[in-house]
């Protein structure tokens, strides 16, 4: 089984903190020492708890029950624990304290939270109350999943550590929304997906705690083909075409804990079709429209702590076409690249000199479609593509990836994580959540 990706290397010793932790309240008994072994089996490889517990089972360690329930553990007051449920139920881990269990459990995979869920009231309670996913970002953990809307299939999240893909709920929004062209962003632990109704712009979020969909709270100014990013908790949407198609310089900022819009200060020049992303702590806009007609080679950096935009010249040389979909960017490890969609090559971006370079080929072509129908993004420290074709078995999508290194060389091949069949050909829609 895969480890979980943390988010850095200074980040890497929180398992072993807990560790720590651990011995040090278990003391010298060995079967304690046992059941360490097994809490750490949970951490890395993602063994559902009820394993664990039949270990605890055959076992028997309770020794230390009576001695921990005086610790009156902190989550307890946050969830609101029954205090009439059965003695197994008063520790998410029974033999620890709760503050140690819940960082083991932090440390699993986030695709067996559901069935965590199952297992009891006060389980299902911290699942629902999305603590571990605050947690998780404390201790540094993060997990990458791909959320894909392609042609004949719903959104669907593919889990590129344990090759598994899930569908998700049907969107409860209406036909009109169903058939136009949509956009989406993960931020948080939120999926959020902007499209027009019958009644004008609205968008519809998933929430990956609740997991179900409902109605997210409308920018200052609704809007379409903006540029948009994530870091964390926080999205910024800049730029895009309102209702009567006038091209926008405006930019609001989404902050998925609270679910509220917040207006940033307005960008030097309107721009439409346009790509957005986090660098350096920073936030950018790249390519797109000024008019219908006139393309933009010029980016613009937003300060999040002065609160200015400062205007970088030459930043995407050659622009974009009307006909063409916006800039296809990513950024790993604080490195800007993109999908040339004439050439069909990854070009990396050179801060110092504002220029770009060809590193290696992509693994589809972009230049069929003008760049649509086609996803380019960052998952963890790998660059992913996304495309679809046509064989033998049908309509297909595959998912690529690339880790970026000795781009000099041009040395590795793209390696294949997953091929969805009957899935279509287009990707409408693509988005990377990491929490």
């Amino acid at each position: 089984m895969k480890e979980l990706q943390l988010k850095s290397q200074s980040m890497a010793g929180a398992p072993a903190s807990v560790l720590l932790q651990i011995v040090r309240s278990s003391g010298q008994d060995q079967s304690s020492l046992h059941y360490i072994l097994a809490i750490l089996l949970v951490a890395q490889n993602g063994y559902l708890l009820k394993e664990i517990r039949e270990f605890t089972f055959r076992n028997k360690l309770y020794s230390d029950q009576t001695e921990l329930k005086k610790k009156k553990p902190l989550f307890r007051s946050q969830l609101g624990s029954d205090h009439n449920d059965q003695s197994s139920n008063d520790c998410f881990l029974p033999g620890l304290h709760d503050d140690i269990a819940l960082d083991c459990l932090a440390l699993t995979s986030r695709s067996d939270y559901p069935s965590l869920a199952f297992l009891n009231k006060r389980f299902n309670n911290l699942i629902r109350s999305g603590y571990l996913y605050q947690l998780r970002r404390k201790l540094g953990i993060i997990e990458h999943w791909v959320y894909l809307a392609c042609t004949l299939m719903p959104w669907e999240a593919f889990d590129p550590f344990r090759l598994r893909w899930m569908r998700l709920p049907r969107m409860p929004c209406d036909d009109c929304f169903s058939c136009a062209d949509k956009e989406s962003l993960a931020v948080g632990t939120q999926l959020l997906v902007f499209g027009r109704e019958l009644t004008g712009f609205a968008i519809w979020k998933y929430s990956l705690v609740s997991r179900d969909w409902s109605r997210c709270p409308p920018m200052n100014l609704p809007r379409c083909l903006f540029g948009s990013g994530s870091s964390g908790e926080i999205a910024i949407v800049a730029g895009g075409s309102d209702m009567n198609g006038r091209v926008l310089k405006c930019v609001d900022l989404y902050n998925s804990e609270l679910g509220v819009w917040e207006s940033l200060p307005d960008m030097n020049i309107p721009r439409r079709s346009c790509s957005g992303f986090f660098m350096d702590g920073k936030f950018y806009v790249i390519g797109g429209l000024s008019s219908h007609t006139d393309s933009l080679t010029c980016g613009e950096v937003y300060d999040l702590k002065t609160r200015t935009w400062r205007i970088i010249k030459d930043m995407y040389p050659g622009g974009i076409r009307a006909s063409q979909s916006p800039p296809l960017i990513a950024v790993v490890n604080n490195q800007l690249y993109a999908a040339d969609q004439s050439m069909n090559v990854v070009k990396k971006y050179d801060k110092v000199n504002n220029s770009w370079s060809v590193v290696r080929r992509l693994p589809v072509r972009a230049d069929s479609s003008n760049g649509w129908g086609l996803a380019f993004k960052a998952c963890g420290n790998k660059l992913l593509v996304v495309g679809g074709h046509r064989g033998p078995c049908g309509e297909v999508i595959v998912l690529h990836s690339w880790c970026p290194g000795n781009e000099q060389g041009g040395d590795g091949n793209w390696d294949v994580l997953s091929v969805r069949e009957r899935a279509g050909a287009f990707v409408y829609n693509c988005a990377v959540m990491g929490c």
